[in-house]
């Protein structure tokens, strides 16, 4: 990385320690507001992703919340890019190995990681960290590049979308973990949580060809929601997304966020974005289409939310 790009990257890390959730960090730093119950959402900001995931699950009541023995579950991160993990294109594979091993501490016969990418598969799944990270965990890579893979499902609450085909891993796991990377998208302005919606299905054409806000809110609607979003911002692509030109495009936060609601969390992670480039939450039609179609909430007043710092 060269120098000014190293400066800049600093710069922006130190930002993102700023965020503060609506004033959420002055309350607690005053002891207003006192966490009791597991909270509905946590932000850990400074560590390593497997210390800042210990952290986050340890807050929200134990990953044994989400994941019982015996299930069959699927981690779904983004791997649709043919780039390194430093380029943050793709989550961080040391979070998605972290977030294996605890799924199977926790008693999960079996751990199924896949995305259907947009650059050739087994580069991304090479790549990206991901597919070595997950083999060492003990979980299966699964492809997604075959239309035999997928399942046609209905979606009776889409306005636009009306059905689409799915991923038969999937449609046969008992649960499943959603774990974006937090970026920069020039078609949906945002690429989080709602958005890795579109590397579970095989034809993504008509949501481009569409409305892509709306089609993105649509297929968040299927009945086999995520048990649990993990947003990753170790590293975010703050432009030039979403497979982005090289480090210029690349702030490291070391921040990561988690909540079982998927319109809250992307609201928030557009937050810790903002402390990189301003974006406002109009631009990123499908969140608050999302919130009117009942998939979750935009007003974070009324989570509770708990920040923590290592």
């Amino acid at each position: 990385m060269k120098r000014r790009n190293f400066l800049k990257a600093g710069v922006m890390a130190g930002a993102a320690f700023s965020l503060n959730f609506e004033g959420l960090h002055a309350a607690l730093a005053s002891g207003a507001v006192s966490v009791q119950a597991a909270p509905d959402m946590v932000a850990v900001m400074g560590g390593e992703p497997e210390a800042m995931l210990d952290k986050a699950l340890k807050s929200l009541g134990g990953i044994e919340k989400f994941v019982k023995k015996g299930q069959k579950i699927v981690i779904k991160p983004n791997i649709g890019w043919d780039r390194s993990p430093e380029l943050a294109a793709n989550t961080n594979p040391d979070l998605i190995k972290a977030l294996i091993k605890r799924c199977l501490k926790a008693g999960a016969s079996k751990v199924t990681v896949f995305d259907h990418t947009c650059d050739n598969w087994q580069k991304c799944y090479d790549n990206s960290g991901i597919a070595a990270a997950a083999k060492e965990a003990g979980a299966v890579m699964m492809p997604a590049n075959d239309e035999k893979y997928y399942k046609k499902v209905a979606l009776s609450k889409g306005v636009v979308l009306k059905e689409t085909f799915i991923h038969e891993s999937l449609i046969e796991a008992d649960a499943w973990i959603n774990v974006p990377v937090l970026k920069n998208h020039g078609g949906a302005k945002l690429s989080c949580a709602m958005k890795n919606y579109l590397g579970i299905v095989w034809d993504r054409r008509i949501f481009h060809s569409s409305d892509l806000q709306q089609c993105i809110a649509d297929i968040c609607t299927w009945e086999k929601k995520p048990v649990l979003n993990i947003v990753d911002a170790y590293r975010i692509m703050h432009q030039n997304g979403p497979q982005g030109k090289g480090a210029a495009d690349v702030a490291s936060l070391k921040s990561l966020i988690a909540s079982p609601d998927i319109v809250a969390i992307d609201t928030a992670a557009l937050g810790m974005f903002n402390q990189v480039k301003k974006l406002d939450i109009q631009a990123v039609g499908h969140i608050g289409i999302g919130e009117k179609m009942n998939l979750g909430t935009t007003d974070l007043k009324s989570k509770n939310i708990q920040r923590i710092k290592i």
